[in-house]
């Protein structure tokens, strides 16, 4: 079946990626909604698909990569955060084998 994922930047991630880097006004919103998509991409690309809604460890580094972004210093974030992309991508295959394992025993087990 695989790991569901929602690479759809909501106004809730918006809003809350807007309140933890203290931007109060909407002139930004279009951009912001660009980066945090971007940056969702970027790590799904590194290190498999992920819900953004559901994963607060996937969220927490969407929004590190992109206050990097919006800060112009996106080179410096993969160094920075080379541990927890890599913790991540260990996570995220963690939950796909233990996701295929629980559906092949569920089959196993209906098949006999």
């Amino acid at each position: 079946m695989g790991v569901q994922t929602n690479t759809q930047v909501t106004q809730e991630i918006l809003e809350e990626f807007k309140e933890r880097m203290h931007i109060t006004h909407n002139s930004e919103d279009s951009n912001l909604q660009r980066l945090l998509s971007f940056s969702v991409h970027s790590l799904q690309r590194k290190c498999g698909p992920f819900d953004i809604n559901e994963h607060e460890g996937a969220k927490e580094l969407v929004f590190e990569r992109t206050r990097y972004a919006y800060n112009d210093a996106i080179e410096y974030f993969e160094d920075n955060f080379l541990s927890e992309i890599t913790s991540l991508g260990i996570d995220l295959l963690s939950e796909e084998t233990d996701e295929t394992t629980t559906t092949t025993t569920t089959t196993t087990k209906s098949g006999v």
